[in-house]
């Protein structure tokens, strides 16, 4: 059986080979932290403890954005164009797909049972109690690491490419004027 850090190391490299570059492999699993902020968020807002189990990962929105932007430069495009370009494109496909998620689990972030041999709707079951906070934690973490992807993905992409052109220049001698 993998650890957590086995299991995170194995993705980056999946990831550095299928991008082709560490810098956007980094900018995927950045989504970890934004992950672990909205789960910290989501349990905070619902006033639910923190466990162990509730360290959710949200990387398929960056993986999509990063693909997205690495074609869109293949055809031609700057890399702000692409970026631009990117976040329009994606924007619908991502947010529908988080939010979706985000309110299909809104039954159980407010413990809601529903029986459906009974035809009851029990709100706070004891059977509720442990889903209640994991939901809550998935939710939060969901949407707002998906605000944050929308947002931090563009700029660190256009970031990494702005350092990416510095690497590459070279440096200039100053030049001395003879009298």
């Amino acid at each position: 059986m993998l650890s957590d850090l086995e299991a995170n190391v194995i993705a980056a490299v999946i990831l550095v080979l299928q991008f082709d570059n560490f810098y956007q492999a980094f900018v995927v699993m950045s989504a970890i932290v934004f992950s672990i902020a909205g789960v910290l968020f989501g349990l905070i807002v619902t006033g639910r403890p923190f466990g162990v189990v509730m360290g959710g990962i949200v990387v398929n929105n960056n993986i999509v954005l990063i693909d997205t932007y690495n074609a869109l430069k293949k055809t031609g495009m700057s890399p702000l164009e692409a970026a631009l370009r990117m976040g329009a494109q994606r924007l619908r496909p991502v947010v529908l797909t988080s939010v979706t998620t985000a309110l299909g689990l809104m039954p159980m972030v407010i413990g809601v049972k529903l029986n459906f041999f009974t035809r009851e709707i029990v709100y706070g079951a004891p059977s509720t109690q442990w889903w209640t906070e994991l939901s809550s934690a998935i939710a939060g973490g969901l949407v707002i690491a998906t605000v944050l992807t929308l947002i931090v993905t563009p700029a660190m992409l256009m970031l990494g490419e702005k350092k990416a052109r510095r690497a590459l220049q070279v440096p200039r001698i100053p030049s001395v004027a003879m009298a």
